[in-house]
Protein backbone atom coordinates (compact mmCIF):
# COMPACT_ATOMS: atom_id res chain seq x y z
CA UNK A 1 0.00 0.00 0.00
CA UNK A 2 1.34 3.35 -0.85
CA UNK A 3 2.27 5.52 2.15
CA UNK A 4 0.69 9.23 2.18
CA UNK A 5 3.60 10.81 0.50
CA UNK A 6 3.97 8.51 -2.28
CA UNK A 7 0.32 9.03 -2.82
CA UNK A 8 0.36 13.24 -2.36
CA UNK A 9 3.64 12.93 -4.73
CA UNK A 10 1.37 11.09 -7.39
CA UNK A 11 -1.38 13.47 -7.14
CA UNK A 12 1.09 16.68 -7.70
CA UNK A 13 3.51 15.05 -10.44
CA UNK A 14 -0.11 13.58 -12.44
CA UNK A 15 -1.62 17.32 -12.06
CA UNK A 16 1.38 19.22 -13.44
CA UNK A 17 1.87 16.53 -15.94
CA UNK A 18 -1.57 16.96 -17.43
CA UNK A 19 -1.43 20.19 -17.55
CA UNK A 20 1.52 20.29 -19.12
CA UNK A 21 0.61 17.49 -22.12
CA UNK A 22 -2.99 19.88 -22.42
CA UNK A 23 -0.93 23.04 -22.74
CA UNK A 24 1.25 21.59 -25.31
CA UNK A 25 -1.15 19.77 -27.49
CA UNK A 26 -3.22 23.55 -27.42
CA UNK A 27 0.52 25.24 -28.57
CA UNK A 28 0.67 22.47 -31.39
CA UNK A 29 -2.83 22.87 -32.29
CA UNK A 30 -2.44 26.89 -32.54
CA UNK A 31 0.42 26.54 -34.85
CA UNK A 32 -1.23 23.61 -37.07
CA UNK A 33 -4.40 25.49 -37.73
CA UNK A 34 -1.60 29.22 -38.42
CA UNK A 35 -0.10 27.05 -40.80
CA UNK A 36 -3.23 25.75 -42.48
CA UNK A 37 -4.69 29.25 -43.12
CA UNK A 38 -1.77 30.82 -44.29
CA UNK A 39 -1.42 27.70 -46.72
CA UNK A 40 -5.53 28.30 -47.53
CA UNK A 41 -4.61 32.09 -47.93
CA UNK A 42 -1.67 31.73 -50.47
CA UNK A 43 -3.83 28.81 -52.48
CA UNK A 44 -6.57 31.42 -52.35
CA UNK A 45 -4.13 34.23 -53.81
CA UNK A 46 -2.41 32.02 -56.41
CA UNK A 47 -5.72 30.83 -57.82
CA UNK A 48 -6.79 34.85 -58.03
CA UNK A 49 -3.25 35.62 -59.46
CA UNK A 50 -3.45 32.47 -62.22
CA UNK A 51 -7.26 33.30 -63.14
CA UNK A 52 -6.39 37.28 -63.98
CA UNK A 53 -3.13 36.39 -65.68
CA UNK A 54 -5.61 33.96 -67.91
CA UNK A 55 -7.91 36.31 -68.32
CA UNK A 56 -5.19 39.33 -69.40
CA UNK A 57 -4.02 36.76 -72.26
CA UNK A 58 -7.31 36.25 -73.73
CA UNK A 59 -7.51 39.74 -74.33
CA UNK A 60 -4.33 39.93 -75.94
CA UNK A 61 -4.47 36.91 -77.80
CA UNK A 62 -7.89 38.61 -79.65
CA UNK A 63 -5.84 41.63 -80.46
CA UNK A 64 -2.91 40.53 -82.01
CA UNK A 65 -3.69 36.61 -82.50
CA UNK A 66 -1.21 33.56 -81.71
CA UNK A 67 1.40 33.38 -84.03
CA UNK A 68 2.20 37.53 -83.43
CA UNK A 69 1.27 37.20 -80.01
CA UNK A 70 3.62 33.89 -79.55
CA UNK A 71 7.16 35.97 -81.21
CA UNK A 72 6.37 38.70 -78.40
CA UNK A 73 8.64 38.99 -75.09
CA UNK A 74 5.61 40.00 -73.30
CA UNK A 75 4.60 36.46 -72.62
CA UNK A 76 7.48 35.30 -70.72
CA UNK A 77 7.49 38.63 -68.85
CA UNK A 78 4.16 37.97 -67.56
CA UNK A 79 5.05 34.36 -66.63
CA UNK A 80 3.06 33.20 -69.63
CA UNK A 81 2.72 29.90 -71.93
CA UNK A 82 0.19 29.87 -74.90
CA UNK A 83 0.22 27.20 -77.30
CA UNK A 84 -2.51 24.91 -79.57
CA UNK A 85 -4.89 22.45 -78.07
CA UNK A 86 -3.75 19.18 -79.89
CA UNK A 87 -5.65 16.88 -78.52
CA UNK A 88 -8.86 16.75 -75.85
CA UNK A 89 -8.74 18.88 -73.07
CA UNK A 90 -7.99 16.80 -69.54
CA UNK A 91 -9.10 19.46 -67.33
CA UNK A 92 -12.60 20.12 -65.07
CA UNK A 93 -15.29 22.11 -66.00
CA UNK A 94 -16.65 24.46 -63.24
CA UNK A 95 -20.24 24.24 -62.82
CA UNK A 96 -22.71 27.08 -64.29
CA UNK A 97 -23.43 29.14 -60.94
CA UNK A 98 -19.15 28.80 -60.05
CA UNK A 99 -18.57 29.96 -63.30
CA UNK A 100 -20.28 33.24 -62.56
CA UNK A 101 -17.09 34.33 -59.90
CA UNK A 102 -14.80 34.05 -62.46
CA UNK A 103 -14.05 36.15 -65.07
CA UNK A 104 -16.08 35.98 -68.54
CA UNK A 105 -12.69 35.51 -70.77
CA UNK A 106 -12.24 32.25 -68.78
CA UNK A 107 -15.75 31.03 -67.81
CA UNK A 108 -15.82 28.29 -69.93
CA UNK A 109 -12.45 26.84 -69.43
CA UNK A 110 -11.23 23.83 -68.42
CA UNK A 111 -8.63 24.00 -65.88
CA UNK A 112 -6.21 22.00 -64.58
CA UNK A 113 -3.20 22.40 -62.09
CA UNK A 114 0.09 20.51 -63.14
CA UNK A 115 3.61 19.90 -60.69
CA UNK A 116 6.05 18.76 -63.50
CA UNK A 117 8.43 16.33 -61.89
CA UNK A 118 12.29 16.71 -62.27
CA UNK A 119 14.21 14.28 -59.94
CA UNK A 120 17.08 16.93 -59.79
CA UNK A 121 15.27 19.67 -58.74
CA UNK A 122 15.79 19.92 -55.19
CA UNK A 123 12.40 19.55 -52.21
CA UNK A 124 12.16 22.40 -51.42
CA UNK A 125 12.16 23.72 -55.01
CA UNK A 126 10.05 21.35 -56.40
CA UNK A 127 6.82 23.92 -56.09
CA UNK A 128 8.11 26.94 -58.32
CA UNK A 129 7.36 24.50 -61.20
CA UNK A 130 3.98 24.75 -60.42
CA UNK A 131 1.80 25.33 -63.31
CA UNK A 132 -2.12 26.81 -63.61
CA UNK A 133 -3.47 25.58 -67.43
CA UNK A 134 -6.67 26.45 -68.83
CA UNK A 135 -7.91 25.13 -71.88
CA UNK A 136 -10.36 27.20 -74.11
CA UNK A 137 -11.09 28.14 -77.40
CA UNK A 138 -10.47 31.53 -78.56
CA UNK A 139 -11.86 33.02 -81.89
CA UNK A 140 -12.71 29.21 -82.46
CA UNK A 141 -9.07 28.00 -82.33
CA UNK A 142 -8.52 25.57 -79.25
CA UNK A 143 -5.86 26.76 -76.93
CA UNK A 144 -3.18 26.24 -73.85
CA UNK A 145 -2.80 28.92 -71.36
CA UNK A 146 -0.36 28.19 -69.00
CA UNK A 147 0.45 30.34 -66.03
CA UNK A 148 3.87 29.80 -64.09
CA UNK A 149 4.18 30.59 -60.40
CA UNK A 150 7.62 30.67 -60.06
CA UNK A 151 8.24 34.32 -58.38
CA UNK A 152 4.92 34.05 -56.19
CA UNK A 153 5.56 31.11 -54.50
CA UNK A 154 9.49 32.04 -53.86
CA UNK A 155 7.67 34.77 -51.85
CA UNK A 156 5.46 32.50 -50.12
CA UNK A 157 7.91 30.13 -49.58
CA UNK A 158 10.12 32.97 -47.81
CA UNK A 159 7.06 34.20 -45.16
CA UNK A 160 6.14 30.79 -44.70
CA UNK A 161 10.12 29.79 -44.27
CA UNK A 162 9.82 32.58 -41.33
CA UNK A 163 6.62 31.46 -39.93
CA UNK A 164 8.47 28.22 -39.27
CA UNK A 165 11.29 29.51 -37.60
CA UNK A 166 8.94 31.82 -35.34
CA UNK A 167 7.06 28.72 -34.24
CA UNK A 168 10.09 26.87 -33.87
CA UNK A 169 11.58 29.49 -31.22
CA UNK A 170 8.23 29.46 -29.15
CA UNK A 171 8.11 25.70 -29.09
CA UNK A 172 11.96 25.81 -27.97
CA UNK A 173 10.98 27.86 -25.58
CA UNK A 174 7.88 26.25 -24.27
CA UNK A 175 9.25 23.19 -23.69
CA UNK A 176 12.15 24.18 -21.94
CA UNK A 177 9.78 26.69 -19.25
CA UNK A 178 7.44 23.13 -19.38
CA UNK A 179 10.27 21.22 -17.85
CA UNK A 180 11.57 23.44 -15.67
CA UNK A 181 7.93 24.27 -13.93
CA UNK A 182 7.57 20.06 -13.32
CA UNK A 183 11.09 20.25 -11.51
CA UNK A 184 9.60 23.36 -9.36
CA UNK A 185 6.54 22.65 -8.79
CA UNK A 186 7.14 18.95 -6.89
CA UNK A 187 10.00 19.88 -4.87
CA UNK A 188 7.39 22.06 -2.70
CA UNK A 189 5.05 18.94 -3.01
CA UNK A 190 7.46 16.51 -1.86
CA UNK A 191 9.08 19.10 0.77
CA UNK A 192 4.82 18.99 2.29
CA UNK A 193 4.07 15.03 2.08
CA UNK A 194 7.17 14.52 4.05
CA UNK A 195 5.80 17.11 6.44
CA UNK A 196 2.88 15.81 7.14
CA UNK A 197 4.38 12.99 8.47
CA UNK A 198 5.73 14.37 11.79
CA UNK A 199 2.23 15.68 12.46
CA UNK A 200 0.31 14.98 15.77
CA UNK A 201 -0.06 10.97 15.97
CA UNK A 202 -3.18 11.74 17.68
CA UNK A 203 -5.20 13.45 15.13
CA UNK A 204 -7.87 10.80 13.10
CA UNK A 205 -6.38 9.15 10.04
CA UNK A 206 -7.12 10.43 6.47
CA UNK A 207 -10.06 8.86 5.11
CA UNK A 208 -10.63 7.10 1.78
CA UNK A 209 -13.61 9.54 1.35
CA UNK A 210 -11.46 13.06 2.16
CA UNK A 211 -8.91 11.32 -0.24
CA UNK A 212 -11.18 10.85 -3.29
CA UNK A 213 -12.51 14.09 -2.60
CA UNK A 214 -9.24 15.72 -2.79
CA UNK A 215 -8.29 13.34 -5.93
CA UNK A 216 -12.01 14.07 -7.66
CA UNK A 217 -11.03 17.61 -7.18
CA UNK A 218 -7.42 17.50 -8.45
CA UNK A 219 -8.91 15.30 -11.42
CA UNK A 220 -11.27 18.10 -12.59
CA UNK A 221 -8.76 20.79 -12.84
CA UNK A 222 -7.30 20.98 -17.04
CA UNK A 223 -5.65 23.81 -18.90
CA UNK A 224 -9.46 25.23 -19.48
CA UNK A 225 -10.63 25.05 -15.74
CA UNK A 226 -7.33 26.83 -14.13
CA UNK A 227 -9.60 28.76 -12.14
CA UNK A 228 -10.81 25.37 -9.83
CA UNK A 229 -9.56 25.45 -6.49
CA UNK A 230 -9.14 23.04 -3.68
CA UNK A 231 -11.41 23.58 -0.85
CA UNK A 232 -9.11 24.59 2.07
CA UNK A 233 -11.58 24.90 4.79
CA UNK A 234 -13.37 21.45 4.59
CA UNK A 235 -9.81 19.81 4.25
CA UNK A 236 -8.34 18.01 7.17
CA UNK A 237 -5.61 19.49 9.17
CA UNK A 238 -2.81 17.39 7.76
CA UNK A 239 -4.06 18.52 4.08
CA UNK A 240 -4.51 22.11 4.68
CA UNK A 241 -1.18 23.19 4.02
CA UNK A 242 -0.91 20.97 0.84
CA UNK A 243 -4.24 22.07 -0.31
CA UNK A 244 -3.22 25.66 0.22
CA UNK A 245 0.42 25.42 -1.77
CA UNK A 246 -1.44 23.53 -4.47
CA UNK A 247 -4.17 26.71 -4.68
CA UNK A 248 -1.02 28.86 -5.02
CA UNK A 249 0.69 26.68 -7.34
CA UNK A 250 -2.73 27.04 -10.19
CA UNK A 251 -2.28 30.81 -9.61
CA UNK A 252 0.89 31.07 -10.89
CA UNK A 253 0.12 28.30 -13.70
CA UNK A 254 -2.68 30.27 -14.64
CA UNK A 255 -1.06 33.62 -14.71
CA UNK A 256 1.80 31.87 -16.29
CA UNK A 257 -0.39 30.08 -19.04
CA UNK A 258 -2.67 33.84 -19.60
CA UNK A 259 1.36 35.35 -20.35
CA UNK A 260 1.68 32.52 -22.30
CA UNK A 261 -1.45 32.63 -24.34
CA UNK A 262 -0.74 36.39 -24.87
CA UNK A 263 2.48 36.05 -25.97
CA UNK A 264 1.20 33.36 -28.60
CA UNK A 265 -1.21 35.99 -29.90
CA UNK A 266 0.52 38.77 -30.09
CA UNK A 267 3.74 37.42 -31.90
CA UNK A 268 0.67 35.85 -34.76
CA UNK A 269 -0.08 39.37 -34.59
CA UNK A 270 3.16 40.74 -35.32
CA UNK A 271 3.73 38.63 -38.13
CA UNK A 272 0.35 39.01 -39.94
CA UNK A 273 1.16 42.53 -40.46
CA UNK A 274 3.80 42.38 -42.42
CA UNK A 275 2.82 39.27 -43.91
CA UNK A 276 -0.12 41.38 -45.55
CA UNK A 277 1.66 44.29 -46.63
CA UNK A 278 4.50 41.89 -48.73
CA UNK A 279 1.03 40.06 -50.29
CA UNK A 280 -0.23 43.05 -51.18
CA UNK A 281 2.56 44.78 -52.72
CA UNK A 282 2.86 41.28 -54.79
CA UNK A 283 -0.46 41.33 -55.81
CA UNK A 284 0.69 45.15 -56.77
CA UNK A 285 3.31 44.28 -58.85
CA UNK A 286 1.31 41.00 -60.69
CA UNK A 287 -1.16 43.65 -61.69
CA UNK A 288 0.57 46.14 -63.55
CA UNK A 289 3.68 47.14 -61.31
CA UNK A 290 6.19 45.32 -63.34
CA UNK A 291 5.81 47.94 -66.31
CA UNK A 292 6.11 51.33 -64.08
CA UNK A 293 9.09 51.88 -62.59
CA UNK A 294 8.03 54.05 -59.74
CA UNK A 295 5.74 51.54 -58.41
CA UNK A 296 8.47 48.48 -58.97
CA UNK A 297 10.94 50.75 -56.45
CA UNK A 298 8.27 51.26 -54.06
CA UNK A 299 6.97 47.55 -54.23
CA UNK A 300 10.65 46.55 -53.68
CA UNK A 301 11.48 49.03 -51.10
CA UNK A 302 8.92 47.95 -49.05
CA UNK A 303 9.48 44.13 -49.31
CA UNK A 304 12.82 45.16 -48.29
CA UNK A 305 11.72 47.19 -44.89
CA UNK A 306 9.33 44.42 -43.79
CA UNK A 307 11.75 41.37 -44.78
CA UNK A 308 14.24 43.93 -42.23
CA UNK A 309 11.40 44.03 -39.36
CA UNK A 310 10.59 40.23 -39.69
CA UNK A 311 14.50 39.48 -39.24
CA UNK A 312 14.24 41.61 -36.31
CA UNK A 313 11.38 39.96 -34.21
CA UNK A 314 12.51 36.84 -34.96
CA UNK A 315 16.22 37.94 -34.01
CA UNK A 316 14.53 39.27 -30.82
CA UNK A 317 12.57 36.01 -30.40
CA UNK A 318 15.42 34.01 -30.58
CA UNK A 319 17.54 36.53 -28.22
CA UNK A 320 14.72 35.81 -25.22
CA UNK A 321 14.41 32.36 -26.26
CA UNK A 322 18.02 31.72 -25.33
CA UNK A 323 18.01 34.05 -22.22
CA UNK A 324 14.55 31.56 -20.82
CA UNK A 325 16.64 28.32 -21.66
CA UNK A 326 19.83 29.69 -19.89
CA UNK A 327 21.76 29.53 -23.16
CA UNK A 328 22.99 32.86 -23.25
CA UNK A 329 26.88 32.97 -23.52
CA UNK A 330 27.90 35.85 -21.10
CA UNK A 331 31.23 37.16 -21.47
CA UNK A 332 32.42 39.01 -18.36
CA UNK A 333 35.37 41.90 -18.46
CA UNK A 334 36.21 45.01 -16.14
CA UNK A 335 35.06 48.70 -18.28
CA UNK A 336 34.18 51.74 -17.71
CA UNK A 337 30.97 52.74 -18.66
CA UNK A 338 31.57 56.65 -18.71
CA UNK A 339 34.19 55.00 -22.02
CA UNK A 340 30.81 53.34 -23.58
CA UNK A 341 28.22 55.89 -22.84
CA UNK A 342 30.98 58.28 -24.75
CA UNK A 343 30.82 56.00 -27.36
CA UNK A 344 26.74 55.00 -27.94
CA UNK A 345 27.06 59.52 -28.14
CA UNK A 346 29.15 60.00 -30.29
CA UNK A 347 27.61 56.89 -32.70
CA UNK A 348 23.78 58.48 -31.62
CA UNK A 349 24.67 62.14 -32.92
CA UNK A 350 26.25 60.63 -36.01
CA UNK A 351 22.76 59.06 -36.96
CA UNK A 352 20.32 61.27 -35.33
CA UNK A 353 20.40 64.92 -36.09
CA UNK A 354 16.76 65.80 -35.32
CA UNK A 355 17.53 65.70 -31.78
CA UNK A 356 19.48 67.87 -29.18
CA UNK A 357 21.84 65.48 -27.19
CA UNK A 358 24.20 65.84 -24.33
CA UNK A 359 26.58 63.79 -22.05
CA UNK A 360 27.09 63.80 -19.01
CA UNK A 361 29.54 61.00 -17.30
CA UNK A 362 31.61 60.28 -14.34
CA UNK A 363 34.11 57.42 -14.16
CA UNK A 364 31.89 53.99 -13.84
CA UNK A 365 34.03 51.02 -13.68
CA UNK A 366 31.91 47.67 -13.66
CA UNK A 367 32.31 43.83 -14.99
CA UNK A 368 29.88 42.93 -17.60
CA UNK A 369 29.50 41.75 -20.73
CA UNK A 370 30.35 45.46 -23.10
CA UNK A 371 28.09 43.70 -26.27
CA UNK A 372 25.21 43.05 -24.11
CA UNK A 373 24.89 46.11 -21.73
CA UNK A 374 25.82 48.37 -24.98
CA UNK A 375 22.95 46.54 -26.76
CA UNK A 376 20.37 47.48 -23.63
CA UNK A 377 21.58 50.99 -23.38
CA UNK A 378 21.35 51.01 -26.85
CA UNK A 379 17.55 49.94 -26.90
CA UNK A 380 16.92 52.94 -23.75
CA UNK A 381 18.38 55.06 -26.18
CA UNK A 382 16.01 54.20 -29.56
CA UNK A 383 13.24 54.39 -27.32
CA UNK A 384 13.72 57.89 -26.33
CA UNK A 385 14.49 58.76 -29.79
CA UNK A 386 11.09 57.06 -31.08
CA UNK A 387 8.96 58.76 -28.27
CA UNK A 388 10.97 62.20 -28.53
CA UNK A 389 9.41 65.03 -31.19
CA UNK A 390 12.18 66.38 -33.26
CA UNK A 391 13.91 69.10 -31.69
CA UNK A 392 13.73 67.70 -28.54
CA UNK A 393 16.43 66.98 -25.75
CA UNK A 394 17.43 63.72 -24.89
CA UNK A 395 20.17 63.77 -22.02
CA UNK A 396 22.44 60.56 -21.37
CA UNK A 397 24.23 60.60 -17.81
CA UNK A 398 26.46 57.87 -16.14
CA UNK A 399 26.76 58.30 -12.26
CA UNK A 400 28.37 56.18 -9.92
CA UNK A 401 27.80 55.30 -6.03
CA UNK A 402 29.75 52.92 -3.45
CA UNK A 403 27.50 49.54 -4.43
CA UNK A 404 26.45 50.81 -8.21
CA UNK A 405 26.35 52.31 -11.43
CA UNK A 406 24.01 53.68 -13.19
CA UNK A 407 23.53 54.60 -17.16
CA UNK A 408 20.65 57.06 -17.51
CA UNK A 409 18.99 58.23 -20.12
CA UNK A 410 16.26 61.05 -19.88
CA UNK A 411 13.94 62.59 -22.58
CA UNK A 412 11.57 65.51 -23.19
CA UNK A 413 9.16 63.27 -24.71
CA UNK A 414 5.54 62.23 -24.99
CA UNK A 415 6.08 59.78 -21.41
CA UNK A 416 4.29 57.27 -19.89
CA UNK A 417 0.89 56.81 -18.37
CA UNK A 418 0.46 56.02 -14.88
CA UNK A 419 -1.19 52.69 -15.65
CA UNK A 420 1.06 51.48 -18.12
CA UNK A 421 4.26 52.09 -16.02
CA UNK A 422 4.10 48.43 -14.10
CA UNK A 423 3.70 46.91 -17.53
CA UNK A 424 6.03 48.25 -20.05
CA UNK A 425 8.76 45.41 -19.20
CA UNK A 426 5.99 42.50 -20.52
CA UNK A 427 6.84 41.33 -23.97
CA UNK A 428 5.01 42.73 -26.44
CA UNK A 429 3.49 45.38 -24.38
CA UNK A 430 3.01 49.04 -26.14
CA UNK A 431 1.59 51.64 -23.68
CA UNK A 432 -0.20 52.93 -26.84
CA UNK A 433 -0.58 50.67 -30.08
CA UNK A 434 -1.59 53.57 -32.49
CA UNK A 435 2.03 55.15 -31.17
CA UNK A 436 3.68 51.92 -31.50
CA UNK A 437 2.83 51.36 -35.31
CA UNK A 438 4.13 54.49 -36.47
CA UNK A 439 7.06 54.30 -34.37
CA UNK A 440 7.27 50.33 -35.63
CA UNK A 441 7.77 49.07 -32.32
CA UNK A 442 7.28 45.34 -31.08
CA UNK A 443 7.43 46.01 -27.61
CA UNK A 444 10.07 43.31 -26.73
CA UNK A 445 13.07 46.21 -26.75
CA UNK A 446 12.71 46.77 -22.97
CA UNK A 447 11.92 42.91 -22.07
CA UNK A 448 15.38 42.56 -23.39
CA UNK A 449 17.14 45.41 -21.54
CA UNK A 450 15.73 44.33 -18.47
CA UNK A 451 16.93 40.40 -18.99
CA UNK A 452 20.75 41.84 -19.67
CA UNK A 453 20.40 43.93 -16.38
CA UNK A 454 18.75 40.94 -14.27
CA UNK A 455 21.63 38.84 -15.89
CA UNK A 456 24.38 41.07 -14.39
CA UNK A 457 22.69 41.21 -11.06
CA UNK A 458 21.32 44.54 -11.76
CA UNK A 459 18.04 46.31 -12.60
CA UNK A 460 16.21 48.90 -14.25
CA UNK A 461 14.20 52.32 -12.38
CA UNK A 462 12.36 54.20 -14.16
CA UNK A 463 10.36 57.73 -14.10
CA UNK A 464 7.84 58.74 -16.03
CA UNK A 465 5.43 61.74 -16.57
CA UNK A 466 2.87 61.55 -19.41
CA UNK A 467 3.66 65.07 -22.05
CA UNK A 468 6.62 65.57 -19.44
CA UNK A 469 9.26 62.98 -20.54
CA UNK A 470 10.72 60.09 -19.15
CA UNK A 471 13.71 58.89 -17.11
CA UNK A 472 15.19 55.68 -17.53
CA UNK A 473 18.16 54.03 -15.73
CA UNK A 474 20.42 51.00 -16.38
CA UNK A 475 21.59 49.94 -12.59
CA UNK A 476 24.53 47.58 -12.19
CA UNK A 477 26.88 46.42 -9.89
CA UNK A 478 30.19 48.72 -9.47
CA UNK A 479 32.87 46.42 -9.55
CA UNK A 480 36.73 47.78 -9.11
CA UNK A 481 39.12 45.85 -11.50
CA UNK A 482 41.40 43.52 -9.06
CA UNK A 483 45.73 44.32 -9.44
CA UNK A 484 47.79 41.81 -9.97
CA UNK A 485 50.20 40.96 -7.24
CA UNK A 486 53.98 40.54 -9.22
CA UNK A 487 55.24 38.47 -6.86
CA UNK A 488 59.33 39.56 -5.90
CA UNK A 489 57.89 43.50 -6.26
CA UNK A 490 58.27 45.37 -3.07
CA UNK A 491 59.05 42.78 -0.75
Amino acid sequence: MKTKQETIHTIGFSLVSKLNIQLWFRLVGTFIMLNVVFLAASAVTLGVLGERQAALAVRQLEAHGLPALAESAWLSSQGLEIKPLDEPSQGILLPGELQRIFPAETRTARRLVRLPHDEEVPLFNVLDNLQYQLDLEVDGLPVAIIIHFSSAIWVLKTVFLVLLVWQLVTAIRTLASRAELIRRVLKPISDLARQTQTLSREQRPLSIAEMQALAGTLDEIDAARLDTRLDVEGTQDELKGLATAINSLLDRINESYRLQARFVSDASHELRTPIAVIQGYVNLLDRWGKHDPEALQESIDALKEEAANMKELVEKLLFLARGDNQTMQVHLEHFDLADLAETLYRETEMIDGGHEFSLEAEPAPVRADQGLVKQACRILIDNAIKYTPAGGRIRLMVSSGEEHVRFTVQDSGIGIPAEDLPHIFERFYRADDSRARATGGTGLGLSIAKWIAERHGGHLEVLSREDFGTKISLVLPRSEPQLEVVPGIGD
